[in-house]
């Protein structure tokens, strides 16, 4: 249960009428904030230390579930390395892991406030997380918000080759099953393309959400009570080439 918001967010539009992106600065990371921010087409995005500031994209980046097609490259990884994938069984986990740094940079956007944010989120019912494991360690893995039928992805990581494309093709599946229209990716990246998105304009992504967000939740207490396989995943992919 989330009580109402204190803050109101503009309208992207009008606020942004250019399309830069960015609509406003300020409010807190409160779960009544995120949860409005994101019915109204917004996500915060801002370095530590600086002031909370929220976006809405023009154009915006989304997947659809029901056209993605995993490559043949994924097929094969996840058949030879039979990992475990299991959902919302370790939120925090997660969200901290895609908080460390990478490979290319020492920087992170997710700060602890972040972190707490969508801790308080999920704990109210309106975050998940994909987790990949091998036995008992926890190796890649995203999280995401969800509002109604509204996907929003927020962030990957991966400890071992493909262990992030994994947890997204089981997120593509979850969304297929569910007849979710559209995983929100929010900004435009070359790796968001490989996986298959494209791009909206924001009107007809602001036009779309209002009827989605409506309509009734994935039930992910179906999906957390289940253990599944990358190979068995995999070879269902096959079947249905």
């Amino acid at each position: 249960m989330i009580l109402p918001s204190m803050y109101v967010f503009p309208d992207p539009p009008e606020a942004d009428p250019e399309g830069q992106g960015l609509i406003c600065i300020g409010a807190d990371l409160e779960p009544s904030t995120l949860f409005e921010a994101y019915t109204h087409g917004l996500f915060p995005w801002f370095n530590e230390g600086d002031p909370i500031c929220w976006w809405s994209p023009e154009p915006r980046c989304v997947i659809y579930p029901e056209q993605y097609q995993p490559s043949k490259t994924l097929v094969r990884s996840m058949k030879k390395y039979d990992y475990q994938i299991t959902m919302n069984r370790a939120f925090e986990k997660v969200i901290r892991s895609c908080a460390l740094p990478r490979n290319y940079t020492n920087e992170t956007w997710i700060s602890e406030d972040i972190v707490q944010g969508y801790v308080e989120l999920f704990k109210a019912g309106y975050a998940y997380s994909v987790e990949v494991w091998e036995n008992d360690q926890l190796i890649g893995g995203l999280y995401g918000v969800n509002i109604g039928k509204g996907c929003f992805g927020e962030s990957m990581f991966s400890l071992r080759k493909d262990t992030s494309k994994i947890a997204f093709y089981t997120l593509m599946l979850i969304g297929q099953e569910n007849q979710v229209p559209w995983v929100d990716c929010q900004l435009v990246n070359d790796h968001l393309i490989s996986l298959g998105a494209c791009t909206l304009s924001r009107q007809a992504y602001l036009k779309s959400l209002q009827d989605v967000i409506i309509q009734p939740p994935i039930n992910w207490k179906r999906y957390q009570e289940r253990v599944f396989s990358s190979k068995r995943i995999a070879q269902n992919a096959e079947l249905t080439e």
